[in-house]
């Protein structure tokens, strides 16, 4: 171990290699002043500094690949031979990339005849077992099988962190049996040759069967499979030298130990003087703010943006402690037309959080922070004991003590503050910013101001870029202005001794708070503009915008729910599950703890004698869901009554309890949170707790939804679009057969079947109807003629011959596939029948699965996310169409395509055809739009 000048804690590995083709395929053509492509090295810089931010390690280094072969194909020539070459503006990228390391004063490692991963697992396992905490940064599945405790990985690219229960995700197996899964089921990309027929799923089931590659290859004779026991007899050897091939080496013979690589500040002269070079502008700014302390006034700006703000600085960040200072911004805020605004408070649960401050901004570097409820200890709202505090961490268990009085600091009273705000927000001649602001318009309401009108810069970044990147404040400011954030950490603290924002010092306080005001200005002056010059000004202004305050009301009111009704389905799956336990242990002759797998095994194939067991490399019985539900097919009760008592341990878990928890203590209610940035096709997700995964077809799930009440003297009202993707694909394929068959009302699924497989309608056999329905829905996710053989259980080739006669009946779908594939090939992105864009990843992969992915994408999303849209459009326009109408009715839930209202009793039946009214006008399709509606005491009566 050479001198290290600070000690081996956290150890960061970057995969030069990886980052090097995801910088160049993310970026679009860039050359540099002498006409050089540059757009990777310009990824990889801009990827480098921010990774040194967020990751903030004591070393770091980045590891190539060299040229030329490795060791691998000494022992097997065809490793790798079938890759081609990288894209020619890319191979003179190379080295100024390594040029680009140096510059920023980070280790280059490369080592000839190993790959980057040997190194990274070299390196890994030396920090580890100094026990350092070492981040892999990189996306490659091969480098998963190092994930141990004190090893983890980071997806740069998608802000993602791979621990063992994502490695678990990918591969069905933990991290230590990677490898084996891996030489079995081969890499064609890698030219890895695996067992024929073998996929990843089929290569867990095995191996966490078997518990390792060996166990497995010598007991290949005992596999039932005739074709699966052929493969793997005849391949063996290939398994084996797939192994070799995909095991990383631990132990390469490094010219430099992990020591050496402590992280050192790059020399600004440098690293500028390299930036320059290849005329990395906005580049330039961020080094200099970050490195040397100076910046011109338009530094933190990308080029052509129009913005002529002045550098971040918090040297006109005031903090305002009395009435005077209050109404003077108020009056400039009034002045301006325009302000930002922010709310700090003790919890991300906007429903019981404190509110503890408000920062405003109404030009770029002019902000201020009005403290309301440091120390006080004010129980007008009171904090959430175990909640997730501003900033995405957790507070202590225990609520925070009041500060001694003398301790308070000088504040402006929160009642008069209130007070005089409560007219410039709600004042419509005044444009209220803010990054979420639909937080901040629930935190408001609560203190009875309705703050309008509004942006959301988050909103804005969402319209303009979907989901190629996140829209949270940070990396928006980091992306736009070349800023680093003070992080909540930075004034609060971490882990145990972290405090509530309440208790923050006013002078840490005001830098935190009146900066998040600051750049949000700074960022709607970068993001607005760019709505009319990019043609999306319908999506914002017609769709996410409007929709904002409709979601902030939703979430204020929430659904009732009846707690004594999950109380009494929590004991009645409790009481199901002693009866099931009762009779399985008279079944087997004993007790036993039907949780444990062990116990479990024994009993089943010890005791009982039961054909079909397995045993993992641990010597313990395989008693997963497939192996029980293979011996129950057997016909053996006691292993379909083991399954019956886990599913309601999971309904009980997952729902009955979990749900309970989420209960409001005030209002009796659940309020979940919905997002508009999270998904691509720009559908709504449900948090906190999440109702769009409540089961819908089963029975249990509907004892969950009856939970779901109305409000007394009210009844909840279900309505629901009835098959909405396919009428969308019959309007933008123009399909005439099926917008016919909409027209007249037809049973969609019955006349398709009809067409396809000439049979009548009348008296047709229900399966034949539901290979049509098969087909009808999965044409609108490209089904392929595999999916749709697995899905109906059906030969391939019959699956595909149904597919072709289907598009023989229907030709316009396949025309309408292609051109969107099209489309998505030349723009790399779909748009909807309203105008949003859906971003297509891996459309023109060279990777045949992904690009196949990306088709399938391509088809599905503008269907998908126009009914996404319209459903927006209905909650748009039915609040008002209610009031028009003078009804009481709130709309509640939105799941789906499923709309939930509660209504006084005497109006549900008046508020039924209004709702209808709105969702089937909510878009003008060539074919009609139908919303079925339902009335009940609860949910589960409702839908």
């Amino acid at each position: 171990m050479t001198d290290s000048a600070q000690p081996l804690r956290r150890v960061v590995l970057v995969d030069g290699s990886g980052f090097i083709f995801r910088a160049f395929h993310a970026l679009p053509p860039m050359s540099s002043p002498d006409g050089i492509p540059v757009n990777a090295v310009y990824g990889f810089c801009t990827m480098l500094m921010k990774l040194r931010e967020d990751t903030r390690p004591d070393h770091m280094a980045v590891i190539f690949d060299t040229k030329g072969k490795t060791f691998r194909n000494d022992f097997y020539p065809a490793y790798k031979a079938h890759r081609p070459p990288p894209p020619e503006e890319l191979i003179p990228q190379f080295g100024l990339i390594r040029d680009a390391v140096r510059a920023f004063n980070l280790p280059s490692i490369e080592l000839e005849g190993f790959e980057a991963d040997d190194l990274i697992a070299t390196y890994a396992r030396q920090a580890e077992a100094q026990g350092a905490h070492v981040i892999i940064v990189s996306s490659d599945k091969d480098l998963m099988q190092l994930v141990t405790d004190r090893v983890e990985m980071f997806d740069a690219m998608k802000n993602r962190t791979i621990r063992a229960a994502e490695v678990m995700e990918k591969f069905g197996v933990a991290p230590n049996k990677v490898i084996d899964v891996q030489a079995l089921a081969g890499d064609a990309v890698d030219n890895v040759p695996g067992v024929p027929g073998i996929g990843v799923k089929t290569a867990a089931q095995l191996i966490d069967e078997y518990g390792d590659l060996d166990s497995l290859l010598e007991r290949a004779g005992e596999i039932k499979q005739p074709k699966r026991r052929e493969k793997l007899i005849e391949n063996a050897d290939l398994a084996r030298i797939s192994r070799d091939l995909v095991t990383l080496k631990t132990d390469v013979p490094v010219t430099h130990p992990v020591d050496d690589f402590d992280l050192l500040e790059p020399d600004p002269d440098v690293l500028l003087a390299f930036i320059a070079t290849h005329g990395f502008k906005s580049l330039a700014a961020k080094v200099k703010a970050k490195y040397s302390g100076t910046v011109d006034a338009n530094g933190l700006t990308e080029a052509g943006t129009g913005v002529n703000d002045v550098s971040v600085t918090k040297a006109q960040y005031e903090l305002v402690q009395d009435e005077e200072r209050l109404k003077h911004w108020i009056a400039q805020a009034d002045y301006e037309g325009t302000l930002a605004v922010d709310t700090e408070t003790t919890s991300l649960n906007a429903h019981q959080a404190k509110l503890v401050g408000i920062s405003i901004s109404i030009k770029p570097g002019e902000a201020c922070y009005i403290p309301l409820g440091h120390g006080l200890g004010d129980d007008d709202v009171a904090p959430v004991a175990t909640g997730a505090a501003q900033g995405g961490f957790d507070f202590d268990s225990e609520p925070k003590e009041a500060a001694p009085a003398k301790d308070i600091p000088k504040q402006i009273p929160l009642k008069r503050a209130i007070e005089l705000l409560k007219p410039l927000l709600e004042d419509r001649g005044i444009l209220k910013v803010g990054q979420n602001i639909k937080y901040d318009k629930i935190i408001f309401a609560r203190y009875g101001i309705d703050v309008a009108p509004i942006d959301d810069t988050m909103v804005l970044s969402y319209v303009l870029d979907g989901t190629s990147h996140g829209h949270g404040m940070d990396e928006l400011a980091d992306l736009h202005l070349g800023y680093k954030t003070i992080k909540f950490a930075d004034v609060a603290g971490s882990g145990k001794k972290q405090i509530t924002f309440d208790q923050v010092p006013l002078d840490k306080a005001l830098d935190y708070a009146a900066e998040d005001a600051d750049i949000t200005l700074r960022l709607h002056r970068i993001l607005k503009p760019r709505i009319a010059q990019e043609h999306m000004a319908s999506v914002y202004e017609t769709l996410d915008r409007p929709l904002v305050p409709v979601l902030a009301k939703m979430e204020g009111i929430g659904v009732k729910i009846d707690a004594d009704i999950l109380r009494n389905l929590s004991s009645d799956f409790a009481t199901r599950m002693a009866v099931l336990e009762k009779t399985i242990h008279e079944m087997a002759g004993e007790p036993f703890n039907l949780g444990s797998p062990k116990q479990l095994g024994e009993i089943l194939f010890e005791k009982m004698s039961l054909t079909g067991g397995k045993k993992t490399k641990t010597g313990a019985w395989q008693t997963g869901a497939d192996v029980l539900e293979g011996l129950a097919a057997q016909g053996h009760d006691l292993p379909a009554r083991i399954l019956d008592w886990r599913q309601l341990s999971k309904l009980k878990s997952t729902y009955t309890d979990a749900l309970a928890t989420h209960i409001n203590p005030k209002t009796g209610r659940v309020h979940t949170s919905y997002g508009q940035t999270n998904v691509n096709t720009g559908r709504l997700s449900s948090n906190e707790p999440n109702l769009q995964n409540i089961p819908i077809r089963s029975e249990e799930g509907r004892k969950i939804r009856t939970a779901f009440i109305a409000d007394k003297g009210c009844k909840l009202i279900s309505a629901d679009y009835s098959q909405i993707e396919l009428r969308l694909l019959a309007h933008v394929a123009e399909i005439d057969a099926l917008r016919t068959a909409f027209k007249n009302g037809e049973d969609i699924h019955a006349s398709t079947a009809s067409k396809v497989f000439g049979v009548p309608i009348e008296g047709m056999d229900p399966m034949v109807r539901r290979k049509a329905k098969a087909i009808n829905f999965g044409i609108i996710y490209g089904i392929s003629a595999f999916g749709l053989a697995n899905q109906l259980g059906i030969p391939q080739k019959e699956a595909k011959a149904f597919i072709e006669a289907y598009f023989e009946i229907y030709p316009g779908i396949r025309d309408y596939m292609e051109r969107a594939k099209d489309f998505a090939k030349t723009h790399g992105m779909v748009r909807t029948l309203f105008g949003r864009k859906i971003y297509i990843n891996g459309i023109n992969d060279k990777n045949g699965m992904r690009r196949s992915f990306g088709e399938r994408a391509a088809i599905n999303a503008p269907i998908q996310g126009g009914a996404a849209d319209i459903i927006k459009r209905a909650m748009i326009a039915v609040p008002d169409a209610l009031t028009d109408a003078g009804l009481k009715t709130r709309m509640l839930l939105q799941v789906h395509d499923e709309l939930i209202f509660e209504a006084p009793d005497d109006e549900a039946e008046r508020a039924v055809k209004v709702i209808r009214d709105v969702m089937e006008n909510a878009a003008h399709l060539t074919v009609p739009l139908i919303a079925d509606a339902g009335i009940g005491n609860s949910w589960a009566d409702a839908h």
